[in-house]
């Protein structure tokens, strides 16, 4: 099944009625992505976070922030951060991850589209969806970086930005209230706890990592304070997400 990222998946199969199509979730390759803070009023009467336009024009970007630099390849190194994979394929990779609500799936195909990649879904077992962008030589220098072998584990330069973080947390962060946040690892990816940990505690984020015993793998960050940080990092919720389900 193919969604363009526009909220529509092509003439052979509709969506399921679960995937409620956002309405302003549009993005253009080269262009400020639609999901990202906006002037005017919030959804659900909350205010945006991260946003230097309107109300908050007398706020500055955060620096690293999910609205300081346009769309880029490299961002998707935060979806690599928690339960993203990446395989090659000759001079070619290609980008996969799965999820667990079809919320995420709307907005990472329309993540994926902003960086010009076409992206992809299916159903898979536990209610759960898989979306994989096409095998592209635009992910090969991405695949060199984080692959040793089979074997994924963060190169020794990396650090999580806003945008790494907004798409790992539209991937598999879910907020613990009333202050608290899990980020989720793949499980399988022992060699990336600790670095990732180090890129977190970096970015002003500390976490205490859950092993599989006790519902990670992830990462947990708590405090007001920290959670502050990641919502003004990350930016607002894009329109497809619960309210619940985006730091605020």
């Amino acid at each position: 099944m193919s969604l363009s990222g526009l909220g529509d998946t092509g003439k052979a199969q509709p969506p399921p009625a679960l995937f409620p199509a956002p309405e302003s979730d549009t993005p253009t390759p080269g262009r400020r992505r639609a999901g990202a803070p906006q002037t005017g009023p919030a959804q659900h009467g909350s205010p945006r976070h991260g946003t230097s336009q309107g109300d908050d024009a007398g706020r500055q970007l955060v620096f690293f922030g999910a609205d300081a630099a346009e769309p880029a390849v490299a961002d998707l190194a935060g979806l690599l951060a928690g339960p993203g994979e990446v395989v090659r394929m000759g001079g070619t990779a290609r980008l996969s991850v799965q999820v667990d609500a079809a919320w995420r799936v709307h907005v990472l195909v329309a993540e994926l589209a902003s960086r010009g990649l076409a992206a992809s879904w299916e159903p898979t077992e536990g209610e759960r969806h898989a979306v994989r962008t096409s095998y592209t030589r635009v992910l090969k220098p991405l695949a060199a970086a984080w692959l040793h072998g089979t074997t994924k584990r963060p190169p020794a330069a990396f650090h999580l930005t806003g945008r790494r973080l907004r798409l790992w947390l539209a991937a598999a962060g879910a907020p613990e209230p009333p202050d608290a946040c899990l980020l989720r690892l793949g499980a399988d990816d022992q060699e990336c706890w600790e670095p990732i940990g180090v890129a977190l505690a970096a970015a002003g984020l500390a976490g205490t990592l859950l092993g599989p015993e006790d519902g990670g793998p992830a990462y947990r960050i708590t405090g007001r304070r920290r959670l502050a940080r990641l919502a003004e990092l990350v930016g607002g919720p894009p329109r497809a997400a619960p309210p619940e389900a985006w730091p605020s």
